[in-house]
C-alpha cells in the first residue's frame, strides 16, 4: 500500500463545549473500530483478531474518555488520537508499536517500600559492596 501522508491527516479543531467533544470522540472510536481489520492485515498480526482489537479499542476508549471534564483536555486527548490513528493507518509504526501500544496492560500500581516491607518482598534491595556480586 502507498503512503499518502496527508490521506488521513485533519486540521487541528477545538471543540466548543463537551457535548461536541464527546461527538467527536464518538466518531473517531468508530474509525478505530472499523479500521480493525484493516490493521491486523496491514501489519500481519495473527496472534488477535478484529473483535478481540476491537475489544480493546473499547477498553482504550473508556478508560481514557471517563474521567474528562474539561473540553481543552478532551480537545488535545482527540488530536493525539487522531495522529496515532493517522500514523498507524499510514504503515508509519512497526508491528511491536501496535502490539505495545494498543494492547498493552496497564501497569499495575507502583508499591512503595513499606508496601513492600508489610508484604515480605524487596526486589530492589541494595547488595552490599563488599559481597563482591
Amino acid at each position: 500500500m502507498t503512503t499518502i501522508p496527508s490521506r488521513l491527516a485533519r486540521a487541528a479543531t477545538r471543540s466548543p463545549d463537551l457535548i461536541t467533544a464527546r461527538r467527536r470522540a464518538i466518531q473517531l472510536y468508530r474509525e478505530w473500530y472499523r479500521s480493525a481489520p484493516e490493521i491486523i492485515t496491514i501489519y500481519g498480526i495473527t496472534e488477535i483478531t478484529p473483535s478481540e482489537l476491537r475489544h480493546k479499542f473499547r477498553q482504550s476508549f473508556e478508560s481514557q474518555v471517563r474521567g474528562i471534564e474539561d473540553v481543552k483536555v478532551a480537545d488535545v486527548w482527540l488530536h493525539k488520537m487522531r495522529v496515532d490513528y493517522q500514523e498507524t493507518m499510514n504503515c508509519w509504526k512497526q508491528t511491536p508499536h501496535v502490539m505495545g501500544i494498543l494492547l498493552a496492560e496497564k501497569p499495575q500500581h507502583q508499591q512503595t517500600f513499606l508496601q513492600k516491607f508489610y508484604t515480605g518482598r524487596d526486589e530492589d534491595q541494595v547488595l552490599p559492596a563488599a559481597t563482591g556480586m
